[in-house]
């Protein structure tokens, strides 16, 4: 019998190999490991352990050069590795895509910085050459508005010091809140790609590989847009390419958790080819200057509407010197009569009041009840077909530009960054 010393010697990581053992067949790409078990990365996305005991090993495929020279080099990533590649900065701001398993706690936390995601996804140097640092290191529910404006001013920098793509990993939970907010802040030149992870780099399953490979195609293409790439179904085969005011996250868990809402995706990357289909139109990549437009009102709520709630919730918020307010209502955009009288006094005292609905499906229309017409005399602003969190951060935006009732309307139900569709898919 061989040791399993003597085995790990025959290959390294990330080699292409197959193990024969019991009588069952494995192939993968070999990952990294602290026990004396091998890790495959499977084709399907998944990841397998086996003992290298009694195990029939052969390499189907030696790791790239390019893979070799860096799987353990960090020194190395800042640094050209095809001569002319496009210039591509991560911006990591912590997540599960840069997150392993804390061993104490047996919970995750956010670790790695933006060199360790490159170490650990050695493939990411065969596509651009990437710079990398950490605008902070906290997971998505830390997340505040003053952090979104931090990172959009590091975008910008990124971009005028000649970054072609911008990828910034992100939290999963709250990363459709970050989009929309840089999706109303910056004006882009280039693409702006966050990209996430469902499950940790050391989970089995991880999606992190999949998702980073598939947002670094992005970047380094002509969808000049900010846009959100994650898993597109639940194997490693495509990583759709969500608009950032159009797309939310729909499951707790599932590696396809993100989803478009009221649109299509912009399109899709195939992993296995790296090419890049696209069903909508978008911004080319130079087809308009980069601007920076920040600034946002941390006093704002977003409110559920319930059966029954009481009308003293709106109270609370204007008491409590809160600027605007964005009310998720029932079907077509409702409440209840009772709350009219409170979203008149709103409007009175110059609160915004965005009326979005629960169903996220389809589009609001205070017209065909007389509950809504009540609600639109009474000052209600419609949130036409945006998602309620999409909403609730153009409002904190549109508060920053104008503290003016009228000129903030205007702005919400104007089209900024396609987070309103002029006809709402069936």
């Amino acid at each position: 019998m061989r040791s399993a010393d003597v085995i790990f010697m025959e290959f390294q990581q990330g080699d292409r190999i197959s193990i024969e053992k019991d009588g069952v067949e494995y192939e993968g790409m070999v990952m990294p490991s602290n026990t004396h078990h091998i890790v495959l990365k499977m084709s399907n996305g998944y990841n397998a352990g086996i003992s290298a005991e009694n195990a029939k090993i052969t390499v189907l495929q030696k790791a790239s050069n390019v893979q070799d020279a860096h799987a353990n080099d960090t020194s190395q990533l800042n640094k050209t590795t095809k001569g002319k590649l496009p210039k591509v900065s991560i911006l990591s701001t912590g997540g599960t895509i840069a997150s392993k398993i804390d061993y104490r706690t047996g919970a995750v936390t956010a670790r790695f910085s933006a060199d360790d995601i490159l170490k650990a996804i050695p493939e990411l140097t065969e596509i651009a050459d990437f710079s990398g640092r950490a605008i902070y290191n906290i997971l998505s529910e830390n997340m505040r508005a003053e952090y979104w404006e931090e990172l959009a001013r590091a975008v910008a920098e990124e971009i005028r010091d000649g970054a072609d793509g911008i990828i910034i990993a992100h939290g999963t939970d709250t990363m459709m809140y970050t989009a929309a907010a840089l999706a109303f802040m910056v004006r882009t030149p280039v693409p702006i790609v966050f990209v996430g992870s469902q499950r940790s780099a050391d989970r089995p399953s991880s999606d992190n590989a999949t998702n980073a490979i598939c947002a670094a195609k992005v970047a380094v293409s002509d969808i000049a847009e900010v846009c959100v790439v994650m898993h597109g179904s639940e194997s490693d085969d495509i990583c759709d390419i969500h608009r950032a005011t159009k797309v939310r996250k729909m499951h707790t868990s599932r590696r396809d958790a993100f989803r478009s809402i009221n649109s299509e995706p912009i399109g899709f990357v195939d992993y296995l080819t790296g090419d890049i289909h696209t069903h909508l139109e978008y911004n080319n990549r130079n087809s308009q200057e980069l601007d920076l437009l920040e600034g946002f009102e941390p006093k704002c709520a977003l409110i559920k509407f319930t059966p029954g709630a009481s009308p003293d919730i709106i109270s609370y918020y204007l008491d409590a010197g809160y600027k605007g307010i964005v009310i998720e209502g029932t079907g077509l955009g409702h409440v209840s009569s009772e709350w009219v009288p409170m979203i008149a006094r709103a409007t009175s005292m110059n609160v915004p009041v965005v009326i979005t609905s629960q169903c996220l499906h389809g589009r609001i229309c205070d017209r065909v009840y007389d509950t809504g017409r009540d609600m639109l005399r009474a000052g209600a602003i419609e949130g036409e077909d945006m998602l309620p969190e999409v909403a609730l951060v153009k409002l904190m935006w549109a508060l920053k530009r104008s503290d003016d009732h009228a000129a903030v309307k205007k702005l919400m139900v104007q089209n900024i960054a396609f987070e309103i569709n002029e006809r709402s898919p069936e």
